[in-house]
C-alpha cells in the first residue's frame, strides 16, 4: 500500500510537539518510531520511561539527509558516505564515532552513535521541517512486537504519546540493518531491511556478523519483538503435528503456515498462510503476530525461513521473539 501523502498541518503540529520536548510517533519504511528531539535530554529520557527501555540501550538518530552526517559523527566517514549514497534514504543504520556534543543519553553511554535517513515521505517531511535529529526507537513497549501501523502504536502505548502521525502500513515491515563502521572492521550488528549481500557488493568485501557485538546497538536484547502469545519455533515437518498436539491439549494455537504447506485441521485455533516472497513476508510479519494475539492465541508456532537476503532479518526477529520459550 502506498503511504498517505504528508498532511502538512499535522506535520507542523508534530514539529511543535517535538520542539517543546514532547513525543511523536511517526511512520518510517521499516516500523513506526517513537520520536523525540535528539538534542533534548529530558525528551530523550521520556522515550526510555514510556517504553520501559533499559537506559544503556542506544537509540537511532534519524536525520533529514546524509549531509547531516558530519554534524553527528566524526572520523573517517568515506565508507559511510559511500553507503549513504547507495542506501539512504532507506533501511540502513550506520554506527559511527559520535561527535563530542552528542548526548550519552542517546548513545546509551557509548562513544558511538547510530544514524539513518528514513525513506518514508512523512518521516522525511517531519525531519526536514523539524531541522534536526530525531531520536526514535520503535513505538512500542520494550521487548514487544514492533508496530507497523498507527493502530499498533495506539494499542501498545495509548495516551503516553503526545501525537501519532498516521502514514499507513510500513512498506518494509522489519527494522533497519545496523552496520558498525566505528572500528577497523565493518560488522553487521543487526540484519534488517538492507540484506548483507547488498552491503558487501557496495563495500567490495565480506562483512563480519559477530555473535556478540562489541559495540552497543539497538535490537541486541536476547528476547525482543515478542507477541503476548508464547512463540515456539519448530521444524517444518513437525509443524502440523505440534499444532494438533497442542490443540488437543487445550491450547489456542496460532500457526504461521509456510508457503506450500497443506491446510491444518479445524481444531487448530488460527492459521495464516505466509507469502512465498520474502519481502512480502517481512512486510507482514509483525502485523500477523498482532493479528494472532488479537484472535486470542495462547501459542504461536513458526518455522525459520531460508536465511538469505531478507530471510536473515526475519529469522533474527523470530529467534529473538521465541528466546527462552520451551515446548509445552
Amino acid at each position: 500500500m502506498t503511504p498517505a501523502p504528508p498532511d502538512l498541518p499535522t506535520v507542523e503540529g508534530a514539529v511543535e510537539v517535538l520542539r517543546r520536548g514532547g513525543l511523536v510517533a511517526f511512520p518510517t519504511e521499516t516500523v513506526y518510531g517513537l520520536g523525540a528531539d535528539a538534542s533534548n535530554e529530558a525528551a530523550v529520557a521520556r522515550i526510555f520511561a514510556v517504553k520501559g527501555r533499559p537506559p544503556h540501550h542506544p537509540l537511532i538518530v534519524h536525520l533529514p539527509s546524509a549531509e547531516a552526517l558530519e554534524a553527528w559523527a566524526r572520523g573517517d566517514l568515506a565508507a559511510a558516505h559511500r553507503l549513504a549514497e547507495r542506501f539512504w534514504p532507506g533501511p540502513l543504520t550506520l554506527v559511527l564515532r559520535r561527535q563530542p556534543w552528542v548526548s550519552h543519553r542517546v548513545t546509551g553511554g557509548a562513544e558511538t552513535v547510530a544514524l539513518r535517513v528514513p525513506a518514508h515521505p512523512l518521516a522525511l517531511e517531519l525531519l526536514r521541517r523539524f531541522g534536526g535529529g530525531i531520536a526514535a526507537p520503535s513505538a512500542n513497549r520494550f521487548g514487544s512486537v514492533s508496530p507497523t501501523t498507527a493502530q499498533h502504536v495506539r494499542q501498545s502505548l495509548g495516551d503516553a504519546v503526545d501525537l501519532i502521525l498516521d502514514g499507513g502500513p510500513c512498506p518494509v515491515g522489519v527494522e533497519s540493518t545496523i552496520l558498525d563502521l566505528s572500528g577497523s572492521t565493518p560488522a553487521v550488528l543487526r540484519p534488517g531491511g538492507v540484506p548483507r549481500e547488498e552491503l558487501e557488493a557496495v563495500l567490495g568485501h565480506a562483512l563480519l556478523v559477530p555473535a556478540r557485538p562489541n559495540v552497543p546497538s539497538p535490537g541486541q536484547h536476547p528476547r525482543h519483538y515478542s507477541p503476548t502469545a508464547t512463540l515456539l519455533l519448530v521444524e517444518r515437518e513437525s509443524l502440523p503435528w505440534e499444532a494438533i498436539r497442542l490443540s488437543r491439549a487445550g491450547r489456542r494455537v496460532g500457526v504461521l503456515l509456510p508457503p506450500g504447506s497443506p491446510p491444518l485441521p479445524g481444531e487448530v485455533h488460527a492459521a495464516v498462510r505466509l507469502p512465498a516472497d520474502l519481502a512480502e513476508y517481512a512486510r507482514q510479519l509483525y502485523a500477523l503476530l498482532f493479528h494472532l494475539d488479537e484472535l486470542g492465541c495462547q501459542v504461536i508456532l513458526a518455522t525459520l525461513p531460508p536465511e538469505e537476503g531478507l530471510g536473515a532479518a526475519i529469522a533474527d526477529r523470530l529467534r529473538r521473539a521465541a528466546a527462552g520459550e520451551t515446548p509445552f
